[in-house]
C-alpha cells in the first residue's frame, strides 16, 4: 500500500518522508549543499558521494589488485576485468538490439515500413522519422528536433549543463551514455569482445576498427586482381583501377577552385571543404565542428578522457597515434630531425 501520492506525477510512496524527497525532483530543491564548490543535491547520500571528488577518498578497494574506487558500482564493474574474479561477468555487447519475442503484442504498426510498437505514442514518435516533422525548435540556434527529449539534450550545449557527473573525477557529461563510456577509464572495464580472437575493448568503435583487421586477413585469400607494378591484390577490378593511379600519377578529380587533383572523388569532397568552410561533423559535447569525421573522433577523446594508444615500454597512454610515436623516441633514442 502506497498512500502518499505525488500531486505532480501521481507516483505513490509508502512513507511521507520518501514523498517529500521525491518532490524535490519537481521543485528543483537541493537542500544538501557542498561546502567546497556550492553544488546542491537532493539526498545527503549524493552529497557524501560527491564530496569524495574534493577529498580524494576512495573507500572501496579491489581485493585482487588493490585499486581503490570512490563509488561501489565502479568497483563492481572493475572486478569484471579480473578473470574469474567476483562480480557479475562482463557480457560481450553487440550493437543491434534483439527483436521482441515471438507472440509479444505490438498492435500499432507503421504503414511506411511495417515496424510495430506496443504503444500508440511510440508509433507517433517513430512516424516523424518518415514525415521529417521536427516540431521541437531550439530558441538559441533554431535547430529543430522530432522529439522533445532530443531538444532538451541539445540545449545543454547552450546552457553548459552537464547533469551526469563522474563520481571518481567529477567531470560532467551531457548524456548518461558518455558518462558510462568515460567511467571505463577509471574501472578498466572492456565490455566489447572480439568473437574471433577474444581481445576486449572499452569502446565499440575500437572493436569495429579491430575487426577490420580480421576482415582484411580473410579477404587477402580472395584477391584475384593483382597490380602489375607492386603485386598488391584486390577483390574488385574497380579497386585495382583506382590503386594503379598511385603508380601512373593520374588524378582525374580536379578541384574547380584551385586546380588540385585527386585520385578519388571522396578525397576531392573533403578537400573542397577548405574552400567552402563546410564542417559537417559536430561535437555533441561542446558544439565544435570539423570537416573530417576522424578529426571529430580524435577531439571527442578529450571530453571522454580516452587514450587508446598505449606505450608497450612504460604503459603511458595517448589520445593520438602520432603522440605515441613521438613519445616512443624517449625509449628508442631516435632523433629524426
Amino acid at each position: 500500500d502506497k498512500p502518499h501520492r505525488c500531486g505532480d506525477c501521481g507516483k505513490g510512496f509508502s512513507r511521507g518522508s520518501n514523498l517529500a524527497q521525491h518532490r524535490r525532483i519537481h521543485t528543483g530543491e537541493r537542500p544538501h549543499r557542498c561546502g567546497d564548490c556550492g553544488k546542491g543535491f537532493i539526498q545527503r547520500s549524493d552529497l557524501e558521494r560527491h564530496r569524495r571528488v574534493h577529498t580524494g577518498e576512495r573507500p572501496y578497494p579491489c581485493g585482487d589488485c588493490g585499486k581503490r574506487f570512490s563509488v561501489s558500482s565502479h568497483l563492481d564493474r572493475h572486478r569484471r576485468t579480473h578473470a574469474g574474479g567476483p562480480g557479475p561477468p562482463a557480457q560481450p555487447r553487440t550493437r543491434p538490439r534483439p527483436p521482441p519475442p515471438e507472440g509479444s503484442p505490438a498492435p500499432h504498426r507503421c504503414p511506411e515500413c511495417g515496424k510495430s510498437f506496443t504503444q500508440r505514442s511510440a508509433l507517433a514518435k517513430h512516424r516523424k522519422t518518415h514525415s521529417g516533422e521536427r516540431p521541437h525548435r531550439c530558441g538559441d540556434c533554431g535547430k529543430s528536433f522530432s522529439r522533445g527529449s532530443n531538444l532538451t539534450q541539445h540545449r545543454r550545449i547552450h546552457t553548459g549543463e552537464r547533469p551526469f557527473a563522474c563520481g571518481d573525477c567529477g567531470k560532467g557529461f551531457l548524456q548518461r551514455s558518455d558518462l558510462e563510456r568515460h567511467q571505463r577509464v577509471h574501472t578498466g572495464e572492456r565490455p566489447y569482445t572480439c568473437a574471433e580472437c577474444g581481445k576486449s575493448f572499452s569502446v565499440s568503435s575500437h572493436l569495429d576498427r579491430h575487426q577490420k583487421i580480421h576482415a582484411a586477413e580473410r579477404a587477402s585469400y580472395q584477391k584475384p586482381y593483382k597490380c602489375g607494378e607492386c603485386g598488391k591484390g584486390f577483390g574488385q577490378r574497380s579497386a585495382l583501377v583506382k590503386h594503379r593511379r598511385i603508380h601512373t600519377g593520374e588524378k582525374p578529380y580536379a578541384c574547380g577552385d584551385c586546380g588540385k587533383g585527386f585520385i578519388q572523388k571522396s578525397d576531392l569532397t573533403i578537400h573542397r571543404r577548405m574552400h567552402t568552410g563546410e564542417k559537417p561533423y559536430r561535437c555533441g559535447e561542446c558544439g565544435k565542428c570539423f570537416s573530417v569525421s576522424s578529426n571529430l573522433i580524435t577531439h571527442q577523446r578529450t571530453h571522454l578522457g580516452e587514450k587508446p594508444y598505449q606505450c608497450p615500454e612504460c604503459g603511458k597512454s595517448f589520445i593520438q597515434r602520432s603522440e605515441l610515436t613521438i613519445h616512443q623516441r624517449v625509449h628508442t633514442g631516435e632523433k629524426p630531425y
